[in-house]
This record gives structure tokens, sequence and C-alpha cells, in this order.
């Protein structure tokens, strides 16, 4: 059976640079797969201490949908949308804590974790497009290096 290649795939030819991947996306993605396994656990906790009080379908479908949805948001983060989606969790994993009050602070700790990461994947995504403008000015300016 013959495997569809994608658009980047199709459009590869030899000798073609990798396009660089954003490092914004990546500690992003990074931050949202932590925060699904910490959600998952919380909903273990939340199950264990409260489920006389709230219903256990709602707290285990609640928290493992609220899993399933910081996984999936990993895939939409290059859309602008997506860092926008990504704050809204923020604010709901702190939000948690009127679940459980410890969600207060790891939602909080989350949160600045999620703040320094996209604010410093913009600056080293900003550095590495600078970086490769000056590498290839500086390869157009020096053909004969090139075949070393």
């Amino acid at each position: 059976m013959a495997r569809r290649m994608t658009k980047a795939q199709r459009e590869w030819r030899p000798g073609m640079p990798k396009k660089r991947r954003s490092t914004k996306v990546l500690f992003a993605s990074t931050v949202l797969f932590l925060e699904a396994f910490v959600v998952f656990f919380a909903t273990l906790a939340v199950f264990g201490l409260r489920r006389d009080e709230i219903s256990p379908v709602l707290i285990l479908t609640t928290g493992l949908l609220l899993s399933v949805v910081l996984v999936l948001t990993c895939a939409v983060l290059t859309k602008k949308w997506g860092i926008a989606l990504g704050w809204v969790l923020q604010l709901v994993l702190i939000a948690g804590g009127f679940l459980e009050p410890v969600m207060f602070v790891v939602g909080l700790a989350f949160a600045l974790t999620w703040l320094y990461g996209i604010r410093q994947g913009i600056r080293v995504d900003r550095e590495n497009v600078e970086r490769d403008r000056l590498q290839a000015e500086w390869e157009k300016a020096n053909p004969e290096e090139q075949g070393l």
C-alpha cells in the first residue's frame, strides 16, 4: 500500500536545507504535554478525595477530557489561535484549585513556565531567523567555500 506524502515531502529536492522547527512551539508543546499528565493525576486525586461530593463520572470525564485537549492543543500551536487556546488552558488549570487547592500553586507554576517558554521560544526563533539570514549571505558571498 502506497503511503501518502506530506506537502514538505513532495516539495523536497536534494540539497534543500531543512526547514527549522519553531522553538516556541517546541517549548509550548512540552509544557502542555506535562500538564496533561498533571491533570490526569490531579483527576485521580480529586476522584479519591471528593467522589462523595461530586459525581465520579463527572470528575473522571472532565479530567480525562481536559488531558486529551491539552495533548491535542500541541497540534494547533502553529496557528495563531493555538497559543491563545494554550493560555485559556492555563487559566483552566489554575481554576482547578477550586476542586483541589494545591492546583492553584501547580497551575500558577505551569502558567509561569508557559509564559517563560513562549517568550524565550520567540526570542530563540528570532535569533535563528537572523542566523539563517547571515548564513545565506555568507554562502552567497563565498561560493568557493561551499564545496568543502
